[in-house]
């Protein structure tokens, strides 16, 4: 696949069935790499942090923000940058994936989402090999931790590790786990929450007209308003800076 640079960051250029079909294939084959996926908050600190861009770029970023797509289409690159949505992408993939018997590990969240989401998923896609789930503690985990999470992961026999962390901390694990266990690891956010139906999902509209942000916002606004506020102005300003450096050079 190619990639364009946007704000920093090497994003597949790429639309969301053609990524799923990628990941599966990935995952088939065992390939020991970190997916990401990228918005105008990954950017943002991205830009204020050249070792996290940096590990992003080690890895396969696809675009999960609309406005990726829309610096893309306005800088005329080709060829254009379309949105993969996290959530979207690890439904997606848990489906064309049990053609081909494709085994997957939850890492994230809490039990009970955890629980809730396994059995909503097992009724959606049935034959899905879910192999293993773990919730690790909402700290940074001890040596011994790290090491009985990948035992779990490697006991699993996963093809793909699913990290539902939040950003940036999913994506540094991401990175690890995919290094450690020989697998590869996908960084999807809030996937596990919208799949166990405990945070609601924006309406189509909403995420056509690239205002998903807007609906979260509402839906968590002591959470997300400082994310927001500054990260999207702080986007704005690394993809032009970098644009113009870029063109310039």
């Amino acid at each position: 696949m190619e990639t364009q640079s946007i704000g920093g960051l090497e994003i597949q250029s790429t639309d969301s069935t053609s990524a799923s079909k990628y990941v599966v294939d990935l995952a088939r084959h065992r390939a020991s790499k970190p997916i990401h996926l990228a918005n105008a908050y990954t950017i943002a600190l991205a830009d204020r942090d050249d070792g996290y861009r940096q590990l992003l770029n080690r890895g396969i970023v696809f675009a999960d923000g609309k406005p990726i797509t829309w610096f893309s289409r306005l800088t005329r690159q080709t060829p254009q940058i379309q949105q993969v949505r996290g959530p979207q992408l690890f439904l997606d993939v848990l489906d064309i994936g049990r053609s081909s018997d494709v085994r997957h590990f939850l890492l994230g969240s809490t039990d009970e989402v955890l629980q809730r989401m396994r059995g909503r998923l097992a009724e959606r896609f049935v034959g899905l090999e879910i192999v293993g789930a773990y919730s690790p503690p909402f700290r940074p985990l001890t040596a011994e931790e790290i090491e009985y999470q990948d035992a779990l992961i490697r006991h699993s026999d996963a093809d793909v590790v699913w990290v539902g962390l939040g950003t940036p901390k999913q994506d540094f694990e991401a990175a690890r786990v995919a290094e450690s266990t020989c697998r590869l690891a996908v960084a999807v956010g809030a996937a596990f929450d919208f799949a166990a139906g405990t945070l609601r999902v924006a309406p189509q509209w909403m995420q056509r007209a690239g205002l998903e942000w807007l609906f979260r916002l509402a839906s968590e606004p002591r959470r997300l308003w400082r994310r927001y506020l500054f990260g999207n102005a702080r986007f704005v300003w690394a993809v032009l800076r970098r644009f113009w450096a870029e063109r310039d050079a």
